[in-house]
């Protein structure tokens, strides 16, 4: 039986992940991934593809939801009060892979310790309460600003698969972080089982397939150092990992169709199956 073995969410898109053994699934994903982004003074966000050490910084939300903690090796971490944009507050605009959208920037305190991490003038923006982003796919849903649809699905089997061929090329395997999925399933036996499910249930939850999860030069930034490893794992996926409509695929994204509780231990079934 395949199960949940990790829940892990990024509150600031790019940075460190957050596991979790249990945790709320909203229609964005799961509560508070992606819901915060760095950007520069022109409002293009910032990612891991040009400012790697985004990595190393650690964001943590409060249990209550009104503060955020960043951490970083070296500094000090700040602590303070999340502006959750409601009423009147100024909106920020940003963009993200072309497309703009509007934001609450959380402030001058904020912004000063993101440029001391990162080496460049950043600010950090959050999702507005009135995000109505709509992500595409076989089945739409929304997010906040993670790059697509709402939650990403890894399964062990495909990371075997994907590390047996790379020792078998005499390089190390990678570790499960690289690819920053939010569930990750173990049980089955097959490599890219994910990508066939096309409706499934786990915890109190359901989830619609989108489309495979497309990946980039993310995938060779060592999560643990902040520091660019590459060429693997995208040398060895493209050997046998091609998407159709370019790039190389690993892992799936989903839709939420139902929202609810999701917890380390849960049961991933699968209720409908796609042909390819």
């Amino acid at each position: 039986m395949a199960t949940v073995v990790e829940l892990i969410s990024y509150p600031v898109k790019g940075c460190a992940g957050i596991p979790a053994a249990r945790a709320e699934l909203t229609p964005a994903g799961l509560r508070h991934d992606r819901s915060f982004m760095v950007v520069g003074t022109d409002g293009v966000f910032r990612s891991q593809r040009k400012d790697p050490k985004l990595a190393v910084i650690r964001p943590e939300v409060s249990a209550d939801g009104t503060r955020l903690t960043l951490s970083a090796p070296g500094v000090d971490p700040l602590r303070f009060v999340i502006d959750p944009g409601t009423g009147t507050a100024a909106r920020a605009e940003v963009e993200m892979f072309g497309t703009p959208y509007r934001a609450v920037d959380q402030g001058a305190e904020a912004a000063g310790w993101l440029s001391e991490v990162l080496g460049a003038p950043s600010r950090l923006v959050r999702v507005p309460p009135e995000h109505g982003r709509v992500t595409d796919g076989l089945t739409p849903g929304t997010s906040g600003f993670a790059d697509s649809s709402a939650v990403h699905v890894l399964s062990r089997a495909s990371l075997d698969d994907l590390n047996a061929r790379i020792t078998a090329a005499g390089r190390a395997p990678l570790p499960m972080s690289r690819f920053r999925p939010n569930l990750v399933v173990d049980g089955w036996t097959e490599p890219g089982t994910e990508d066939r499910a096309r409706r499934l249930t786990v915890g109190d939850c359901e989830l619609g397939f989108t489309k495979l999860a497309v990946r980039c030069a993310v995938t060779l930034v060592d999560q643990r150092t902040g520091g660019k490893a590459g060429p693997e794992p995208l040398r060895t996926l493209a050997s046998y990992r091609r998407a159709p409509e370019g790039g190389v695929a690993f892992g799936s994204k989903f839709s939420v169709l139902r929202t609810g509780k999701v917890a380390v231990g849960d049961a991933f079934h699968v209720t409908d199956w796609g042909t390819d």
